[in-house]
């Protein structure tokens, strides 16, 4: 009962006030005309909500869908952009500033790495598949961070996300939710104008060009139809990019520079696909991909202002990073109509991630410092799905079960010169490691009349297991140990259809994350800063429980959705706290030494809270076209129940606004994006900084303007134009200054980029 507590009177005004709203729209929306065939107007279809196609709005959780198309028509280059309309969900970039000779982890990474945020929790704990297959996880360490985005918008046909823990079917470990990037098949490039698959070979290739990156991208899609029974794609992409600019004015060749550091960026993908259908009662698809990213920095911001320069001082630095991802995968159904099964998934995958960062810097009357960093992940996947719909009297049940079976390999080394003592290269920040997870799961979804219930449970088990100690213990001071463990996870979502236009539906789930390698046996000593990191193989899970309450309406001309949710989490995995600290008195007349040890622990117990609405109106024929309109707001509130502190990866709540004007040949757009200040009172400084540091920068709020137009030159072949940001605005996104002391001379190099253009031309074949 407890639980239940978690919606306290300001998110009950909120729900009832969302509520009231969406009850008080005019009555005249159900009698507006309907929307025109192809315009919007065609149900959301998604797989990640239950493993196989099924409407979004028969789902009871909330989930949201980025088309192709909408990606290719606002031209995102990258996944920041493609999710940034979202309510509630932000992508947290890579670092602007790495720093080669920093001996710590830096603060832009303690809320768990890079990638999605959902509803205030990101890194590891949102769940990434790509075709239902898990991606490689991200890790950091010291100011080092490997993301995960491994993929090219370009081969997406969209891009699935659900909204808090998705446990049943997928994995417990999604605390804050999953995302799912569906890839082409052969099928979307093979159909006619009547969306029958008769051709035998079409296509489409792109180019694009972005101002804010001085990026250029090229694609191109082939897709052939062998015969009958099989269906191949060959998809490439290739981008090269400059640094992304922002709105700093210093162009010092020092640590005072706010301009962005000089950068080049280059990213390739390749991707194969072959269907084969032997009879109508089989589908086999085998897909090969194979992702690479490049970057290199010089690292202007990183040499010493000093003039002239002292010993130690920088004079020079740079960083080059190179990832990789691989993925082998087969694909299998069969049509049964067994007793104990109508249909049986079969999923058989390889994947390989490897990650290579090497960075140099050169010092005054010092020696060469070089850092060579590698991370590889290399998994093997297996899963076995069955369904069976049974009928009684009014109720129709289908049942999904299945096991999941995973296991990865994964290791890192540190190599270079100069290292830090008493470090000697080369080391490993923690041993190798297999990973093994395996589950069984069960979800039952009954209907009856104008109600369903989805009731689910998982069973998941894990073993970390530490597979060699060279090079790692020693240098490290005792050995890396090795955990296992067990959760059983449900969940139950209910859905009502009170009308023909409106539903409500509710869900309770809960989510279950076992410890990484490097949060159990992560090690680090250095005597320059008196600094020693310490593993902690007595870690817990991180464990969750989540309710969601919503209401959808699908009127004629008005699409909504709004719902409410409050989220606990327990034993949250945080790293880099302070465990001890002890003063050693120095030599005559030198200062005495403060030693600190720091530790990932088992710390927070944290609510989090909030709201948000999200939908769409047609406002039917205007002149030679047609007017649409969408718009979103969210907002989320987090605490830390150990401190009464507010969480820190939570974003200021955000809203926009849309306009679509289509005509026969031209489509018009404008977007308003509104996001508000981070507020003092909204921010924990004392995780990050010490006082003497002050607080941290705290985002002003902002609104930017974005304009777009595409001309339809014949029915193949279009021509995309944008120009983001049109007011030209200086602003800060939340993600990227999180952990930067509101003092810090640098901070306009964390701003973000002003006005620019983008232009892009894509045509079918």
């Amino acid at each position: 009962m407890r639980f239940f507590a978690l919606f306290s009177m300001p998110l009950r005004a909120v729900s009832v006030a969302v509520l009231g709203v969406c009850g008080a729209l005019p009555a005249t929306f159900a009698q507006a005309p309907t929307p025109s065939p192809g315009h919007n107007s065609l149900p959301t279809i998604v797989v990640s909500g239950s493993r196989q196609e099924q409407l979004a709005d028969d789902l009871p959780i909330s989930s949201d869908t980025v088309n192709s198309q909408e990606i290719s028509d606002r031209q995102s280059a990258d996944l920041r952009q493609a999710l940034q309309q979202l309510p509630n969900i932000y992508v947290k970039s890579n670092t602007i500033r790495p720093n080669v000779t920093a001996t710590t982890t830096g603060n832009a990474w303690r809320d768990g790495n890079l990638g999605i945020n959902i509803r205030g929790l990101g890194g590891n704990r949102v769940l990434m598949l790509v075709d239902g297959i898990r991606m490689p996880r991200g890790y950091a360490a010291r100011t080092n961070a490997f993301d995960r985005e491994y993929l090219a918008l370009e081969q997406l046909k969209r891009i699935e996300i659900i909204r808090g823990p998705a446990s049943a079917l997928y994995g417990s470990d999604g605390l804050a939710g999953l995302v799912n990037y569906i890839t082409h098949d052969p099928a979307d490039f093979l159909r006619d104008a009547d969306g029958q698959v008769s051709k035998t070979l079409g296509g489409r290739v792109a180019a694009g060009w972005t101002g804010d990156d001085h990026g250029y991208a090229f694609s191109g899609t082939v897709a052939g139809k062998a015969s009958d029974s099989a269906q191949w794609l060959l998809s490439a992409s290739t981008r090269r990019a400059h640094e992304l600019e922002t709105r700093g004015s210093n162009a010092s060749a020092n640590e005072l520079r706010t301009l962005a550091n000089p950068e080049r960026s280059s990213n390739a993908t390749l991707l194969g696909k072959l269907v084969l259908r032997p009879d109508g009662r089989q589908r086999h698809v085998l897909t090969a991909e194979h992702v690479q990213k490049k970057t290199d920095i010089d690292l202007l911001s990183s040499r010493s202002a000093h003039q002239p320069l002292k010993t130690g001082d920088v004079s020079d630095e740079q960083y080059q990073q190179q990832a990789e991802r691989d993925r082998l995968s087969w694909d299998a159904r069969f049509g049964l109509q067994a007793a104990w099964a109508d249909h049986l998934r079969t999923v058989l995958s390889w994947q390989k991630s490897a990650a290579d960062l090497h960075s140099s810097s050169v010092r005054l009357n010092a020696p060469l410092r070089v850092r060579d960093i590698s991370y590889d992940d290399q998994t093997w996947q297996l899963g076995v799905q069955a369904d069976k719909v049974i009928r009684s009297g009014s109720w129709a049940h289908r049942i999904d079960y299945g096991v999941d079976f995973s296991r990865s390999r994964i290791g890192n080394l540190w190599d270079g010169l100069d290292p830090l003592p008493p470090e000697k290269f080369p080391l490993k920040r923690f041993p190798d490691t297999r990973d093994t997870s395996s589950a069984a799961y069960v979800q039952l979804e009954s209907v009856s009349g104008n109600w369903t219930f989805t009731p689910g449970l998982r069973f998941d088990h894990f073993s970390i297991d530490v597979t060699s100690q060279d090079g790692f213990y020693p240098p490290a001071k005792q050995p890396g140990e090795s955990l296992s463990g067990s959760a059983l996870s449900p969940k139950f979502g209910v859905l009502y259809r009170a009308t023909s236009e409106w539903s409500l539906f509710g869900q309770y789930a809960s989510g279950f994350r076992a410890p990484e390698p490097g949060h159990l046996n992560g090690y680090l000593e250095v005597d320059k800063v008196n600094a020693t990191v310490l593993s902690n193989p007595n870690l817990k899970p991180e464990k969750s429980r989540g309710l969601e309450l919503g209401t959808r309406a699908r009127m004629q001309r008005l699409s909504l959705d709004a719902s409410v949710f409050a989220n606990h989490y327990a034993n949250l995995i945080s790293e880099l706290e302070v465990v001890s600290s002890r003063v050693v008195p120095g030599a005559p007349g030198t200062p005495p030494k403060v030693y600190t040890d720091f530790q990932t622990l088992n710390k927070a117990r944290a609510r989090i809270t909030g709201w948000e609405v999200k939908g769409a109106y047609d406002w039917g024929v205007l002149g030679n076209g047609r007017l649409r309109s969408d718009f979103s707001y969210g907002q989320t509130r987090g605490v830390d129940r150990d401190t009464g502190k507010p969480i820190n990866s939570i974003a200021p709540a955000q809203l926009t606004l849309g306009l679509r004007y289509d005509t026969a040949a031209w489509t018009w757009t404008a977007d308003l994006r509104q996001q508000a200040a981070k507020k003092a009172k909204d921010i924990d400084s004392g995780a990050y900084l010490d006082p003497k540091n002050g607080v941290q920068f705290a985002p002003p709020a902002f609104a930017l303007l974005d304009l777009g137009a595409q001309w339809r030159v014949r029915k193949d072949l279009r021509v995309n134009v944008a120009l983001s940001n049109v007011t030209n605005r200086k602003y800060w996104l939340w993600p990227d200054v999180h952990g930067r002391a509101g003092t810090a001379a640098d901070i306009d190099a964390y701003t973000q980029t002003g006005r620019a253009g983008k232009v892009s031309l894509v045509m079918d074949f």
